[in-house]
């Protein structure tokens, strides 16, 4: 799950849990909301966890120079 996933959980669940006032039969709609939230905000924690430890381009400022050398005809 990736961060815009999480996000997009995030916002659906609060809109179900504070903006919608619906009851619909056999379904809480609050505890819905709050169940996506609580794995929005697990996600996006997952997600920022391995984000930060996959580094990235150019992590930890390595200084080093290759050089290759090639016969010239």
């Amino acid at each position: 799950m990736g961060i815009g996933v999480s996000v997009f959980l995030l916002a659906v669940g609060a809109i179900l849990t504070f903006a919608i006032n619906a009851s619909v039969s056999g379904v809480d709609l609050d505890t819905v909301g709050v169940i996506l939230m609580i794995v929005g905000v697990i996600g996006l924690i997952t997600s920022m966890m391995f984000w930060n430890s996959w580094g990235g381009f150019n992590r930890g400022g390595s200084d080093r120079v290759v050089v290759r050398d090639r016969e010239v005809l």
